[in-house]
């Protein structure tokens, strides 16, 4: 193994500092206090409390033969339309479940237009449906 060449190292660090700044030939030990030392600690910790709850929140449940999340299964799903009864995977629909809890095509028939008589709590009857 070749001994390293120090004249060479000296210059090499000289002129990265004179181009890039003093800092970047500065070991980075030199500025660690132990103050430092402790709030890196205290960050970690706080990391690491913070991943096992996270862990802890996404325990798998087997439900029918499959592994689910306990998230999903608390979750309600607004697919169906309470109105016509309807199940629906258009994404549009989302949008009309949020705002007024009716699909798109119930939206059109009974609420378009009408937003003030909905919003008070008027809904269709069976025999209207």
């Amino acid at each position: 193994m070749k001994q390293k060449d120090l004249n060479k190292i000296a210059k090499i660090e000289k002129a990265m500092a004179k181009k890039f700044g003093q800092e970047t030939i500065v070991n980075p030990k030199s500025g660690w206090t132990d103050k430092k030392e402790e709030e890196y600690l205290q960050q970690l910790k706080e990391f690491y409390i913070k991943q096992r709850k996270k862990i802890d929140n996404d325990e798998k449940t087997e439900e029918e033969g499959f592994l689910l999340s306990k998230n999903l299964i608390n979750k309600k799903s607004k697919r169906v339309c309470p109105i016509c009864d309807k199940y629906s995977f258009d994404i549009r629909d989302d949008l009309y479940m949020n705002k007024f809890e009716c699909c798109r095509m119930c939206h059109i028939q009974w609420i378009e237009g009408r937003e003030e008589r909905w919003t008070s709590g008027w809904r269709p009857n069976k025999e209207q449906k």
